[in-house]
């Protein structure tokens, strides 16, 4: 009868135990066949404006072994993004310079990463200090001069201030240059909305455009009508049958309201006095009027003299408060009054010896072929006198 023997192990044949799986461990990991991808990674353009889009592709990007599995995007302005395609493309609507990085896995649970840079260059800003409104035929400054590139390089600046109005004749009413400076100290005429544009480059393609309105307002005038008298003379001295004419323009001077008109002759020396007319010819009116002269009185020493006078030619004028973009442009109104236009323009007075040389009462022969005389011509005007009144203050 055979007994079996039992083998049981000792404490050195343990450890060799325990150093042998150390080394089949060790060699495990350093037999490790993961192969990594190749990233390759393509960027355009690299210099962009603000919101504009780039386009990123990393299709050149390999698996080297086995095949990509995934692409991941970090574009640098806090956004990811997970493709499964190696193309994308990513808007940056601020500006700055953003590190784009792409990671690319293949199959093998391998990576690699690529990264470029992207320029975005930023828009101008503009900083615009003008008025809201100013009264007619005031300046209005248009500062710009605060506004900036983010970049810190030079600013080209275009003003337009009528976007509507093609000054320039292009084709193209937007894009007219009515100036190029900082700033701009606008003339103004006539009241009503001036529309403008203002438009600034910087020297890497970026723009920046602001809208702007200016209110001009008209001008207040309180208007008071003065009355003014002032005369015009003339003197001459005619033969019989001869004819004198001279002109005036009385409106010139405001609304005609009257006129009063004297022709005296020289004293004869004895009856009969001579006999002239007198005539005046106001022609935008067609009107005309003659008289004669009337012998005076021998006894008081009094000539001959014709006399003419109209009244009422034109309604007092109106007083209060008027509007209106200048002073020069309501006295035009004041004074080219449809409804109170007598007397305006050109005024001819005509003077004609019709008898200079009668015999006398007595038997004798005039020995005066002709006379002197002279003509008096009094015009009553009334004169509209203009007081600006600020009614408010524009708004700064």
């Amino acid at each position: 009868m055979m007994v079996a023997s039992k083998r049981t192990k000792t404490p050195a044949a343990f450890a060799a135990g325990l150093f042998l799986l150390s080394m089949l461990s060790g060699c495990m990991g350093v037999l490790d066949t993961t192969v990594s991808p190749r990233a390759t990674l393509e960027v355009y353009p690299t210099l962009i404006q603000e919101g504009e889009m780039v386009t990123l592709d990393a299709r050149e990007s390999s698996a080297v072994e086995g095949i990509i599995t995934g692409y991941s995007w970090d574009f640098g302005d806090g956004s990811t993004a997970e493709t499964v395609v190696g193309f994308t493309s990513h808007a940056f609507p601020k500006h700055g310079q953003y590190i784009i990085r792409l990671t690319v896995t293949n199959d093998q649970g391998g990576t690699d990463d690529a990264v470029t840079t992207v320029l975005v260059n930023g828009a101008p800003v503009i900083n615009l200090s003008m008025p809201p409104s100013v009264r007619a035929g005031d300046a209005a400054l248009f500062d710009a001069s605060q506004s900036y590139d983010p970049e810190g390089g030079q600013l080209t600046f275009s003003w337009d201030f009528d976007p509507d109005v093609d000054t320039n004749g292009d084709g193209e009413p937007a894009n007219d240059l009515d100036a190029l400076t900082p700033e701009v100290l606008l003339e103004t005429e006539q009241s009503g909305m001036i529309y403008g544009v203002l438009r600034i480059d910087d020297n890497d393609g970026a723009f920046a455009t602001e809208s702007f309105e200016l209110n001009v307002t008209t001008r207040t005038f309180k208007v008071v009508w003065v009355t003014e008298k002032f005369e015009v003379s003339w003197d001459e001295y005619l033969d019989q049958g001869q004819k004198w004419e001279g002109n005036m323009t009385p409106g010139d001077r405001g609304r005609i309201l009257a006129f009063d008109a004297v022709l005296e002759l020289d004293q004869d020396i004895a009856p009969p006095h001579d006999n002239f007319s007198l005539l005046v010819h106001i022609v935008d009116d067609n009107y005309r009027k003659t008289t004669h002269t009337e012998p005076g009185n021998y006894t008081t020493n009094e000539p001959a003299r014709a006399e003419m006078s109209r009244e009422g030619m034109n309604s007092p004028g109106q007083e209060g408060l008027f509007i209106a973009d200048s002073a020069d442009e309501l006295l035009h109104l004041l004074l080219n009054d449809q409804d109170n236009r007598s007397g305006q323009g050109i005024w001819i007075w005509s003077v004609v010896a019709q008898q200079s040389e009668p015999d006398s009462f007595f038997g004798e022969p005039d020995p005066d072929p002709g006379n002197d005389w002279i003509l008096t011509v009094e015009i009553t005007v009334m004169r509209p006198s203009l007081t600006e009144v600020v009614t408010s203050a524009p708004s700064e």
